[in-house]
């Protein structure tokens, strides 16, 4: 199951590289993963049913008891099948159904391949946390899939109303897996529905996993997101709103039903909330213009069905709920696929001004009936042998009498609802005649209405012309037919569908066994079933009576508008906390922080903590002399009025921490804050340009004083907690085994170093993660409107020649240059002087901004501070250094050909997008970590490998060094992300600026990349 997993990660990573060559033929390569999950779960059948379950775990965080643990039962198997199965047709089908100038099909290629991974570990997953995990990774990737058209408002608005709702039921469900999990003992999925806990908080658990599944099945009073949903591409609303998305929830409830499904809080949610959506469901399709609309609420009326099934208890009810699960998934994918290719072959998915489309398009209609016909239970397909056994098992039922009547009839009527917009659907889709109505509007699902009566109606348009029709190609076909015609022949061997699912619906508490079958007499469910169709067919007969009746009625409040009113409401308060709270004064922020931090923990330090009886000063002089240029510096630095006064002072400051960490013996710390204070103060400098050089007016006396008193006490109380808390422990420190460990498990000496990539290498996998978002952040803020990824190269820039007023040109020009006579005298055009070149862009920059020194030490420095740093990486493990200050290191000496060649230079520095190098270091970091597993080994552990090769004699390799490299790259992509925003870009727009033009007026994606000018020789 593990390689399943890892080919759709293999797959997803790789779909963008495949769609860029092969366009969208890349999508039936894409569809070999999901395959390998149907193919999987095929191979296992026979076993699967004679009761054996493959198991795989792997260790993840031993220490804290979390694994890797992946089951396949019958109910997993069912949903792996239908997940692979369903999932590779889709991607076949998206092959035809996308143009092929279609925008953004690499990232859905990729996205919606890991969404088909992610829905394959949900349901093999076999510990709750791990469930957990694939379940958000579920609505993540649903959320970027239903916003696919993120140019599109109602795209962008259904995306961000389906993450807001399922990931509010997933954190409820995620405390209600905690709480089971504690209770039980153990996390493990089968464990605990084999042995269920009870209590009061089992109970509310129990209620907590049911929201939950409320929230991903779209039941009320939460339906309302998937309707909306179907603002995403067809084969999106095909795969997540038939047989993957959705049926997490029914999934969830499946699996906890044998346990809890005979507590009363749990059949009474159920019964409530999965007959009350079979109703509302079925009733708002019957009033829907749009195909994709009338399946969207068939879809919420059949998930309240299923869950009713699958949830109320009974081991007949459980078969016949397992059953339509896997019908559902088939008839309602077919029938998106067909709504599809009807709207790609008409250009509208209008019921009213649909004709004709049938005799266009045979294969289309004939799948939409065989899916139609199942859908609405009509023998010999899938979903009346589904259907059937519904109706005998709860004909049967083992609750109080008047509740298995409200069950009954609540599926009856629920039934006929659905014959009557099948019936509708198929009749809308592809009949021929002649009368029409007014088009389907994008809201009519809201039922928003005129000031009188009745919906708006808006003027009408006419039908389509069915000569017009497009043929369709043959992949846009066959996915739906294959999947209707599998609905027609599941049903032809009922008994084998019996054999597979029985086995779990055994492990239901109550009733008596159900069956499945195509002909089981004249019985009460038949006499139901003949009901069900012909108050079916005659609702659909009087259709326009019914949309009469039902635009007559009032209708209450929406879900979708009350929804929206609430977070609106919810906006609101928000701003109102926030400008209560958030007054924009960062010292206001600072100084109530700081505050508590003296009322709190300070008192409690003063009143309940003993002191020690003597302290020692130093250990040596120079300690004394260190905090001394500290002190002095933090108070000048608190004095300044000029910016870059303060920044030199305080930079000053960090570098005399460094000389304590150097005398109190520890190197390592000195090099990197050395290193990290460097690239602050240059990174201080590039922000400070665009700041005014001195500070706001000083504030008035008595706030001056109120500021100096809130400082002297935070230092006092802060000397105290260095005073105070080593004496506080009362427990060994964990670090008192980091050496030894650091060189048995780590094979280092440099403790601290191992430390980062081996001993707490998670700490650092989170750290080198914010600084990618750090860097995504700023670069966001900083270009303005589009973020190229172009490369600024020397051959980029044009050549020009200097001004004849003595202003310079090129980078960093644009002011009076008052040399500019005196490097001119005895140079003209024709006998300008050929000059050695120390920097390839030095000729970009203004000739006023060169310099001449600072290009040749540049010129000898880099390569030297390059080598420097690759020293620091491959010895880091053993001595000072290591992949974070060998980053450093060459982000140093970027910044020094930035701030001597210009722009230009830092391109031909480094000729590479910073956004690859962040992305690659992230990659390589967390790859390393997991190479383990495919060994038998955890994650991020390491291996050390000793050889003895010629010349270089003994070598010891630790496979952490991988992780290194990974954390050298991240931070020398942000080291160039911060030149290319902080420096480049606002030197870009400063320009711009003295050019008379604002710094976000770009005409085109390549604005930002437009060439400078370059100045020539000694001009």
């Amino acid at each position: 199951m593990l390689y399943v997993l890892l080919a759709h990660l293999a797959m997803a990573l790789g779909a963008p590289a495949l769609v860029s060559l092969l366009g969208r033929r890349a999508f039936l390569v894409l569809a070999l993963a999901p395959a390998s999950a149907a193919v999987y779960a095929l191979a296992w059948t026979g076993r699967v049913m004679s009761g054996e379950h493959p198991t795989t775990v792997v260790e993840w965080v031993p220490g804290l008891g979390l694994e890797l643990a992946f089951r396949m039962d019958t109910l997993s198997w069912l949903m792996l099948l239908l997940v692979g199965g369903v999932g590779a047709l889709v991607l076949v089908y998206c092959s035809a159904y996308f143009s092929p100038t279609a925008q953004g099909l690499r990232r859905f290629g990729g996205v919606l391949t890991a969404f088909a991974g992610a829905m394959v570990g949900l349901v093999v997953a076999d510990d709750v946390l791990l469930l957990f995990v694939f379940w958000e990774l579920t609505t993540v990737f649903s959320y970027l899939l239903i916003g696919h058209y993120a140019d599109r408002k109602a795209s962008r608005r259904a995306a961000m109303q389906a993450i807001v709702v399922t990931t509010a039921g997933g954190l409820a469900m995620l405390v209600g897996l905690i709480v089971l999990g504690a209770q039980a003992g153990t996390y493990r999925l089968s464990e605990i529905v084999a042995d269920p806990p009870t209590g009061g908080a089992v109970t509310a658990a129990v209620v907590l996993v049911l929201v939950g599944a409320v929230s991903k099945s779209a039941l009320i009073p939460l339906h309302f997101w998937l309707p909306a949903a179907m603002a995403a591409p067809t084969p999106v609303s095909a795969y997540l709103h038939a047989a993957a998305m959705v049926k997490a929830g029914v999934y969830l409830v499946a699996r906890f039903a044998p346990a809890y499904s005979d507590t009363t809080v749990w059949r009474t949610i159920v019964i409530a909330l999965g007959a009350g959506t079979l109703l509302v469901g079925g009733y708002r399709a019957l009033r829907q213009y749009d195909l994709k609309l009338v399946l969207a609420f068939g879809t919420v009326s059949q998930l309240g069905l299923i869950i009713l099934l699958v949830g109320i208890g009974t081991r007949g009810a459980a078969l016949a709920g397992l059953a339509m699960i896997g019908a559902h998934a088939m008839f309602k994918a077919s029938l998106f696929l067909v709504v599809g290719a009807v709207d790609a072959a008409t250009g509208t998915r209008d019921l009213r001004r649909l004709t004709g489309v049938g005799r266009r398009l045979p294969w289309t209609a004939f799948a939409g009936a065989l899916a139609t016909a199942s859908m609405i239970g009509l023998p010999p397909f899938a979903g009346y042998v589904a259907k059937e056994a519904a109706l005998e098992a709860l004909l049967h039922g083992e609750g109080p009498a008047w509740v298995d009547a409200v069950v009954l009839w609540s599926v009856v009527v629920g039934s006929m609802f659905t014959v009557a917009y099948g019936l509708r659907f198929w009749w809308g889709a592809f009949s021929s005649r002649k009368r029409h109505g007014s088009p389907a509007r994008a809201n009519d699902h809201l039922d928003l209405r005129a000031p009188g009566r009745g919906p708006v109606i808006e003027a009408d348009e006419a039908p389509i012309d069915p000569a017009r029709i497009k043929p369709l190609p043959f992949l846009l076909v066959a996915p739906a037919v294959v999947l209707a015609v599998l609905g027609l022949a599941a049903a032809l061997v009922p008994h084998f569908g019996e054999n597979l699912l029985q086995p779990y619906a055994e492990t239901y508490p109550a009733g008596e066994p159900g069956h499945l079958v195509l002909w089981a007499g004249f019985t009460p469910a038949l006499a139901l079933t003949v009901l069900v169709l012909g108050v079916g067919v005659l609702l659909f007969w009087q259709r326009s009576r019914v949309e009469r009746f039902q635009a007559s009625l009032w209708t209450g409040p929406e879900a979708d508008v009350t929804y929206r009113r609430v977070m609106r409401k919810l906006d609101d308060v928000a701003a109102d906390v926030t400008a209560v709270t958030q007054r924009g004064s960062l010292p206001l922020y600072l100084g109530i922080i700081l505050t508590v931090l003296v009322l709190g923990p300070g008192l409690v330090m003063v009143a309940q903590t003993s002191w020690p009886e003597q302290l020692k000063a130093w250990d040596r002089p120079a300690q004394l002399a260190a905090v001394v240029a500290i002190c002095v510096a933090s108070v000048l630095a608190a004095r300044s009025r000029r910016r870059l006064k303060a920044v030199i002072l305080i930079g000053i400051a960090g570098y005399g921490n460094a000389v304590l960490f150097l005398l109190h013996g520890a190197p390592d710390l000195a090099l990197t804050q050395v290193l990290v204070e460097t690239i602050t103060l240059v990174v201080m400098v590039l922000v400070l340009r665009r700041l005014p050089p001195y500070f706001s007016d000083r504030p008035l006396a008595s706030s001056r004083w109120v500021r100096l008193g809130v400082a002297v006490a935070v230092g006092v109380v802060m000397m105290g907690f260095a005073v105070v808390v080593p004496l506080a422990r009362v427990a060994t420190p964990v670090s008192v085994d980091f050496p030894e460990e650091a060189y048995a498990w780590g094979g280092g000496k440099n403790i601290v170093n191992v430390t980062l990539v081996d001993i707490r290498a998670w700490d650092t996998m989170g750290e080198i993660s914010v600084l990618l978002a750090a860097a995504t952040g700023v670069a966001s803020l900083v270009f303005l409107r589009t973020r190229s990824g172009e490369v600024l190269r020397i051959a980029n820039a044009r050549v020009v020649t200097g001004k004849p007023d003595g202003r310079g040109t090129g980078v960093w020009g644009g002011e009076p240059d008052p040399g500019a006579a005196l490097r001119r005298r005895g140079v003209d055009d024709t006998t300008q002087p050929r000059m050695a070149v120390w920097l390839n862009a030095g000729r970009t920059l203004a000739p006023q901004r060169r310099s001449v020194i600072f290009e040749v030490v540049t010129r000898v420095l880099f390569h030297s501070m390059i080598v420097f740093a690759l020293f620091l990486l491959f010895s880091g493990h053993n001595n000072p250094g290591g992949g974070f200050a060998a980053g450093l290191v060459v982000g140093i000496a970027l910044v020094v050909r930035y701030l001597a060649g210009g722009r230009y230079e830092l391109g031909e520095a480094a000729p590479v997008h910073p956004g690859l190098l962040l992305g690659l270091g992230l990659f390589l970091s967390a790859g390393a970590g997991l190479v383990p597993l495919f060994f038998g080994g955890s994650v991020l552990q390491s291996a050390i490998l000793e050889v003895t090769l010629p010349i270089f004699g003994h070598v010891k390799f630790v496979t952490t060094l991988f992780f290194d490299v990974g954390v050298f790259l991240v931070v020398v992509g942000l080291v160039l992300d911060i030149l290319r925003t902080l420096g480049a870009e606002i030197d870009r727009q400063t320009e711009r600026a003295a050019a008379g033009r604002e710094p976000g007026e770009d005409t085109g994606p390549l604005e930002a990349m437009e060439p400078d000018a370059i100045g020539g020789g000694r001009r």
